[in-house]
């Protein structure tokens, strides 16, 4: 199945990996927003770990043209150091509903989440982005 990407960090619109991966890419790009999730700082990027009741994070649904489809999602998988089944992972490729803010629908989207081991440990050491939103961070 194919689904739209939620991207919330170095891959949205005005971030350093936005044009190297998504530019002319894309068919549509629209604000959105994850629930039950908390977004965390990384060492250059950020990471959204789930957590029921934990908050929102903001970020664009990312709809590839569908020639770009196939090569987009193996490209960002290598981007986000996901390989499936690896436990040396840092994040996992998941599907979630994601909240176009445009008419409040929920969208089935994937989204790159903290792997179970980094998750652990960002929730023990990490510093959490306030409002949930990478552009704003300090």
């Amino acid at each position: 199945m194919t689904f739209p990407f939620f991207v919330y960090g170095t891959l949205r619109p005005g971030e350093v990996n936005h044009d190297l991966f998504l530019r002319g890419r894309t068919r549509q790009e629209e604000p959105g927003k994850l629930a039950d999730a908390v977004l965390y700082a990384g060492p250059g990027y950020p990471y959204a770990v789930e957590e029921p009741g934990g908050g929102t994070v903001s970020g664009e649904l990312v709809t590839a043209l569908p020639e770009a489809y196939e090569g987009l999602l193996a490209e960002l998988d290598r981007l986000e150091e996901y390989v499936p089944g690896d436990p040396r992972s840092l994040y996992e490729r998941v599907e979630r509903k994601v909240v176009r803010a445009a008419d409040g629908a929920a969208v089935r989207a994937w989204v790159y989440v903290a792997a179970p081991a980094v998750a652990t440990r960002l929730r023990a050491r990490g510093r959490a982005i306030e409002g949930g939103d990478w552009r704003g961070r300090v």
